[in-house]
């Protein structure tokens, strides 16, 4: 069998070892399950014209991570751009997608994590959402083995301190405005 006739097989077989994981990625990444969706569709459109360049075994799931992590950029490029020229819509959209706050009140994780840069969230969501270690982690973000640890630290301790400032903020809010004398 060529290698041209052996395409739609391994495509398949990449497909059903990797869908889950990518989708997933591509969830925690995005602002609605249609987006995700997209991002999903796009990977696996390149992965398939590009099936000669998809490693074999673990390295093509890196490989899988690697190009959706790119369809994210571009598409997050390209919605910064349609979003600042749609002033009214961007409101209309903000309110139906909005995520809403668990029932027990605000989630000091979720804030905290709002509190990084992009590249801190996405190298602690590569450790600790994809269960990547810095060798994968690396290859995913294109950089060395030295670089992602270097980053994970890093970004380990901007999180641990916007956590105690989400939390220390939460005990203040939740404390009484005026106390109460006996």
């Amino acid at each position: 069998m060529s290698e041209q006739d052996d395409r739609p097989s391994r495509f398949e077989t990449v497909y059903r070892q990797t869908y889950e994981q990518i989708l997933g990625y591509a969830v925690r990444r995005c602002s609605s399950p249609e987006d995700a969706a997209d991002i999903v569709a796009e990977t696996y459109t390149i992965a398939w014209r590009r099936i000669a360049d998809l490693p074999h075994g673990e390295a093509g799931k890196l490989w899988l991570y690697g190009v959706a992590r790119r369809v994210l950029a571009n598409h997050r490029r390209g919605e910064r751009r349609r979003l600042t020229r749609h002033t009214e819509l961007t409101a209309e959209i903000e309110h139906l997608y909005a995520r809403p706050s668990p029932p027990d009140g605000p989630d000091d994780v979720d804030d905290a994590m709002d509190l990084l840069s992009d590249r801190d969230r996405e190298v602690l969501g590569l450790a600790l959402w994809e269960g990547l270690d810095p060798g994968e982690i690396a290859e995913v973000l294109n950089c060395s083995r030295n670089a992602v640890r270097v980053r994970l630290h890093r970004a380990r301790g901007r999180f641990a301190k916007a956590l105690a400032k989400t939390r220390s903020s939460a005990r203040f809010a939740s404390r009484p405005l005026i106390e109460e004398t006996r």
